[in-house]
């Protein structure tokens, strides 16, 4: 079992930064494929990055590849999410996510196990 919550969400500028955190429960953290999602109002969830357990493969959206970085520390049982360049279009709750990784970095939302509660980031024009 894996608990997830995420922090760093908050109201920014078009153009800001913003890091959102996914801190993780459990001492088989590093086992886990992370993900981060996001759902804006009145529109589906999507996918936005995703990491495998050593950092090594990375996996992004078209949307944010090039201002949207992933990163984890095992050590910490931490996943973080560098916005860069934030746009309106990225306001959004945005959702921690792990699984066990049977399908690497490109698995869908459905594949994933665990969820964090959500943290909200809001872009302003």
């Amino acid at each position: 079992q894996v608990q997830l919550v995420e922090s760093g969400g908050g109201l920014v500028q078009a153009g800001g930064s913003l890091r959102l955190s996914c801190a993780a429960s459990g001492r088989t953290f590093s086992r886990y494929v992370m993900g981060w999602f996001r759902q804006a109002p009145g529109k589906e969830r999507e996918f936005v990055a995703a990491i495998n357990w050593s950092g090594g493969s990375v996996y992004y959206a078209d949307s944010v590849k090039g201002r949207f970085t992933i990163s984890r520390d095992n050590a910490k049982n931490t996943v973080f999410l560098q916005m860069n360049f934030l746009k309106p279009e990225d306001t959004a709750i945005y959702y921690c996510a792990a699984y066990g990784g049977r399908k690497g970095v490109a698995a869908t939302q459905y594949d994933y196990d665990y969820w964090g509660q959500g943290t909200q980031v809001t872009v302003s024009s």
